[in-house]
């Protein structure tokens, strides 16, 4: 595995690569960084050269300043420079995985650079706007603000859980490792105070990527029926026209590396 940074406009990104061949990106979610894509990377980077890092704002991946509210448009930046560095062109184009909001960036980075990517797999991303009841959506969010106000980042991340009602999967495999670990319960008041409410606003480009070269392909766990990622995931395919994929376990099914590489190099091949 190679480590590199990359300077982006606000931030210095943090990236690991794998393998050689074609490129495929890694988008993570949440309070989730690079390692958290370690097992399902190495099983890919036999046959590609394999991309993951650490969003800004998180990890290892600082911001120039202070924190602000963040914004998908900027991400999604953040990803076309990164596939930009290592050697992504038009005639060499990138797929692209990405869970829960690294699904959201993912479908973004679509909407704006088709020209640079073959297949964008979007794994649950929470864009609740396309589900029918997102009122009940952006009254949690003002909740998750309004808890993060009053009382902190603990209570606002137990108003946003117990709000979205998705149940914890055991995942299969060797656990996080310290450092892993102490990065994601870092990135905690950062994903729930800047991320949750701006990005579960957002709204999807739905003509863009009707008109888009890029194959979208919207994703949904097996075992997270009726969750709301899972809804959106579900809902996505219908305003695209096409069938949302099942991939094995739910929304943190790639833990499981195995079953979940083999699904996506079916889906991307």
């Amino acid at each position: 595995m190679k480590t590199e940074t990359l300077a982006v406009p606000g931030a210095t990104l943090h990236y690991e690569v794998r393998g050689s061949g074609p490129v495929l990106l890694l988008i993570c979610g949440g309070i989730y960084d690079a390692e958290g894509f370690a097992g399902l990377a190495e099983e890919l980077a036999g046959e590609r050269t394999v991309v993951a890092y650490d969003r800004r704002g998180n990890s290892r991946s600082p911001l120039d300043g202070p924190p602000a509210p963040q914004r998908v448009e900027e991400h999604a930046d953040d990803a076309y420079r990164l596939l930009a560095a290592v050697g992504v062109t038009g005639d060499e184009p990138a797929d692209v995985f990405g869970n829960s909001s690294g699904a959201t960036i993912a479908l973004e980075l679509a909407a704006r650079h088709p020209e640079l990517l073959r297949t964008v797999v979007a794994h649950e991303p929470p864009v609740f706007e396309l589900l029918p009841d997102f009122e009940r959506f952006r009254t949690l969010m003002a909740a998750v603000s309004q808890a993060d106000r009053e009382s902190g980042w603990g209570a606002a991340m137990g108003v946003f859980g117990a709000g979205l009602g998705m149940g914890e999967e055991p995942v299969p495999g060797p656990p996080p490792s310290p450092e892993f670990a102490a990065r994601m319960q870092q990135n905690m008041p950062f994903f729930v105070t800047y991320e949750v409410p701006p990005v579960s606003a957002y709204r999807l480009d739905l003509d863009a990527l009707r008109v888009a070269a890029t194959r979208i392909v919207p994703a949904a766990g097996a075992a997270s029926t009726g969750e709301p990622p899972n809804r959106v995931a579900l809902e996505l395919a219908t305003r695209l026209d096409t069938t949302a994929v099942l991939f094995p376990g739910g929304h943190g099914g790639f833990g499981n590396a195995g079953p979940f590489a083999a699904k996506l190099r079916e889906v991307i091949d």
